[in-house]
């Protein structure tokens, strides 16, 4: 259940936020038509790309193992105007084994006015305060999975509000999208031994808005972080004919971004509940400067999936972590540690029917994170999870089997950055993660497995825009296939052309 005030709050802090940085400065002057060309291939000992090789990597790297991928794109940026901008990108990618090998990857036209930002299209866009190299991935939205198409109103980048002093910046977003994953879907279940009903055609809603507090003339160690995002999955039209066409209107949309239930047309559980499948996290992050050294940050992102989640009934469930990252240590530039926690859920029960009037307390629980009812396919795309990769995402299910199997987990992280010599960087994850299954399907054992990678890139000094990198990766436990692989890759940029 998502509460009226707390969407409502939502919605004027990133309406605050959108008011305060219209003044601001446009911190990229660069003008420029710029190339990325990018080939790659993996082999691994089982059937499927070991997990740190595939995950995280926008849905790009096929699961099935013995792949490789083509991948070409064109983007532009031009200011014109008194703060205006312009922006556009085209990024094509051709990839085997995997459903439909030629497709687009991003395609986005963009304007901005200052801070100020309107996107239309498919962007790899990233908001989150966890690291998106190193962390295990944000549970709301990591670049797990292909992009959504959508609107999207932002403040993309930090503003600093007026008459602060220096110490508030903001930042938000705004947006509306729609699943294009239908034929993948239905070509998908056609494997299943047992019909399987799915939403599609999805719209999506999300919005965020995050708080920092920060001495930017840096004579004040201490800065800090709030944040809220929403994400909401409505209309579509599912196969289940009991279903059929969720309700879509433009009111329905208005119901959809306050959290309200929804009207006479919606399933039982959205008239008790709210219209559509909600989800968010609330951010806290607070960071010291290290003079001379660099910074050291503590961060929590608290996961929700209804009121009782909002409420924090759902006890410690998230994730907790720590980032260092350091100015004068070469070969050690970032480190990132982690602990991610899903078991808690608000309690294994819940309580559709529950008498609010007669009985006290909120009887909800059994969140049943990334799942719903309606939604078959949860928060996923292409069965790529959306958020993190470590709740296991539905294409892993194989068989035609659809949604989250394994989202009460316990997970310890870790991830490190450096340079080894000039042109020589590299980058290490080490994941541990232990899953009980789903609380309405428990498994009987629990499932573990670890899951390593270790990453090196070189850049030539006399082979401008070039870069060669080089992964190993390993999988053991019983949770994903014991696995050991590689992938090797050449990545060239260059300017297209000097505006």
């Amino acid at each position: 259940m998502m509460k009226n005030k707390c969407a409502l709050f939502l919605a004027s802090f990133v309406l605050f936020s959108s008011q305060y940085a219209v003044g601001q400065d446009n911190k990229d002057e660069t003008e420029k038509t710029i190339y990325r060309l990018e080939a790659m291939g993996s082999a691994a000992t089982g059937e499927n790309t070991p997990f740190w090789i595939v995950s995280n990597r926008n849905g790009v790297v096929p699961l099935d193992a013995g792949n490789g991928l083509l991948r070409a794109g064109v983007f532009h940026n031009q200011t014109f105007g008194n703060g205006f901008r312009w922006t556009a990108g085209v990024d094509l990618v051709g990839a085997a084994p995997r459903y439909r090998n030629v497709y687009l990857q991003q395609l986005y036209a963009e304007i901005g006015y200052k801070a100020i930002l309107l996107s239309v299209g498919s962007k790899e866009r990233y908001n989150s305060i966890v690291d998106k190299r190193l962390s295990s991935g944000d549970m709301v939205l990591s670049p797990n999975a292909k992009p959504i198409p959508e609107i999207n109103f932002s403040i993309p980048e930090y503003a600093t509000i007026p008459f602060t002093g220096g110490w508030l910046q903001v930042k938000g977003d705004f947006s509306i999208g729609k699943s294009f994953d239908s034929a993948y879907l239905e070509d998908y279940v056609s494997a299943s031994s047992k019909p399987k009903t799915y939403v599609d055609k999805i719209l999506w809603h999300h919005k965020s808005g995050f708080l920092r507090i920060e001495d930017t003339l840096n004579e004040f160690p201490l800065f800090g972080t709030l944040g809220l995002e929403h994400w909401v999955q409505w209309g579509g039209n599912s196969t289940d004919p009991k279903i059929g066409k969720q309700p879509q209107s433009i009111k329905d949309f208005l119901r959809v971004v306050a959290g309200k239930e929804g009207g006479e047309e919606a399933t039982l559980s959205d008239q008790i509940n709210a219209l559509g499948n909600h989800y968010g996290s609330y951010y806290f992050g607070l960071g010291y400067k290290l003079r001379g050294f660099g910074t050291l940050q503590a961060y929590h992102q608290h996961y929700f999936e209804d009121k009782s989640g909002m409420e924090l009934a759902n006890g410690i469930d998230g994730i907790w972590g720590i980032e260092l990252k350091t100015e004068q240590v070469s070969w050690l530039k970032k480190i990132v540690i982690e602990y991610l926690n899903t078991k808690n859920q608000s309690g294994p029960m819940h309580f559709i029917r529950f008498d609010r009037d007669k009985y006290s307390g909120r009887g909800g629980g059994n969140d049943d994170y990334y799942n719903n009812g309606e939604y078959t396919t949860g928060a996923s795309y292409f069965n790529r999870a959306l958020g993190s990769p470590l709740l296991i995402s539905p294409e892993y299910n194989g068989n035609g089997e659809i949604g989250f199997k394994n989202n009460r987990v316990e997970s310890w992280h870790l991830g490190a950055e450096g340079a080894i010599t000039t042109n020589l960087s590299y980058r290490l994850l080490l994941t541990s993660m232990t899953s009980w299954g789903r609380s309405s399907k428990p498994f009987l054992n629990t499932k573990s497995s670890v899951s390593t990678l270790a990453e090196v890139t070189y850049t030539h000094p006399r082979l401008s825009g070039w870069e060669f990198g080089g992964v190993v990766a390993f999988d053991t436990g019983d949770m994903l296939e014991k696995n050991a692989g590689f992938s090797l890759s050449i990545r060239k940029q260059g300017v297209l052309k000097n505006w």
